[in-house]
């Protein structure tokens, strides 16, 4: 892993890299994503089994895809108690948080007898991926699902790759039962995706597709993009941890690794005003790395797109962190709260030598679905307000509406747009 050591051109190379991650060519994958998506448009159901025999070496007929009530009771009775209760916890926190995201409408009227205002209402459907094969993970189920179902999603469907036995992950199944998932089929990859897009005979479209997967999923998602709503392209996961020497080295460094094992692409960058703690956190690094079970993965993350930034005073590292704009921020300093001002981009913000990152993926309550890449700047984590579509009301009587028809006529004649003006004149050609 790479020490930077107040060398301000290396650092910006470093973001620059960081930023091409999720620039990479694949044209490739796109070809055959098309031909997947285009065959379950045209195909749909039939085309979904071939895929699911295909890809997941699982022989499915279609009244097969619809995991049932039997299939969610066994995957209760299979699952250790004590997991089924820290998923309900987790569940309880996570929609306690969401709770306070909700909008109302409003409307305001005013002495002229207008009224203004904005009707906030849910969105019909929404479908959820999640990732399947050996990877299960229940805490997706509960960060894409919980905000739909706070805002009011009616329909909840959620697509799920099955294993070699033909079934569900029983510990993805309670996650979906106890979120509140309403439908929940056996099919995955950018198959699936098309299938949430466009439907099947099976399958219902839907009108917002939420959740991670591979490249053929994104990819997937950004093609359907227009004929259904999307969260986000999710680039690979990282982390930035600004630390001054107060930091514990050995904390640091495990919540660095804790998103190094993502992928190879994942980022872990410390960026610090501690020399000592910039090589005590190095050493911890490649201890705790070999103790680790995904330690090849790590080892390839940290050498490609890992780094420690020593810097000379804590506003550099707030000017380096908020030009990452990095999906988690660690504030590990001595009064952590006082910088949280001076944050301008970033996912999510821990703060605190006991705030670590996995606490925000499992427990803590607000979404571990984060902006990536960089678009911390533009983008937000995944909200209620994503289930939510707004509708502006409008109402004028005639005397308010005669008092800016001048206006209105004026403005739409100098766009050259004479129908509009004609609109409001023929309302007082009388006059």
């Amino acid at each position: 892993m790479q020490v930077i050591n107040n060398k301000k051109y290396e650092a910006i190379e470093l973001i620059n890299a960081l930023y091409k991650r999720s620039q990479l060519n694949f044209n490739e994958v796109q070809e055959i994503v098309d031909d997947i998506i285009e065959n379950v448009r045209c195909k749909k159901d039939k085309a979904l089994l071939e895929y699911t025999s295909k890809f997941d070496k699982v022989n499915l007929t279609s009244k097969e895809l619809k995991v049932t009530e039997e299939e969610i009771k066994k995957a209760y009775k299979e699952l250790d108690t004590n997991l089924i209760e820290i998923i309900q916890k987790a569940a309880d926190r996570i929609r306690n948080f969401h709770e306070k995201q909700k909008r109302n409408s409003w409307i305001t009227p005013d002495d002229k007898g207008t009224i203004l205002g904005q009707m906030t209402r849910p969105m019909e459907s929404a479908g959820v991926y999640v990732p399947g094969g050996k990877a299960a993970y229940p805490s997706s189920v509960l960060m894409n699902v919980i905000p739909a179902k706070v805002a009011g999603v009616k329909k909840i469907v959620m697509v799920t790759p099955p294993q070699k036995d033909g079934r569900v992950n029983p510990g993805v199944l309670v996650a979906a039962k106890i979120a509140g998932v309403t439908e929940i089929y056996k099919v995955g990859g950018a198959q699936a995706i098309a299938a949430l897009a466009f439907g099947t005979e099976t399958i219902p479209k839907v009108d917002k597709i939420v959740g991670p997967g591979n490249i053929f999923v994104t990819l997937a998602k950004k093609t359907v993009f227009g004929h259904v709503s999307i969260d986000s392209i999710a680039g690979p996961s990282e982390i930035l941890v600004l630390a001054d020497k107060s930091a514990n080295p050995t904390f640091v460094a495990a919540d660095l690794l804790s998103q190094a094992e993502h992928d190879e692409l994942a980022s872990a960058i410390l960026v610090t005003t501690s020399e000592e703690l910039a090589y005590a956190v190095k050493n911890e690094l490649i201890s705790q790395t070999e103790k680790l079970s995904r330690k090849e993965i790590i080892k390839k993350s940290l050498k490609d797109f890992g780094a420690i930034i020593i810097v000379n005073n804590i506003e550099e590292a707030i000017e380096i962190s908020n030009k990452i704009a990095p999906e988690h921020l660690e504030i590990c300093t001595k009064e952590a709260l006082t910088l949280l001002p001076k944050i301008k981009n970033a996912g999510a913000i821990f703060l605190g030598h006991y705030s670590p990152e996995p606490l925000g993926d499992y427990m803590a309550g607000p979404n571990h679905v984060l902006p990536t890449s960089g678009t911390a700047k533009f983008f937000s984590p995944l909200n209620v307000d994503d289930f939510m579509k707004k509708s502006s009301v409008i109402f004028f009587p005639e005397d308010a509406l005669k008092e800016l028809s001048e206006d209105i006529i004026t403005f739409a004649e100098a766009e050259r747009l004479t129908a509009h003006a004609n609109a409001v004149r023929v309302r007082f050609n009388n006059d």
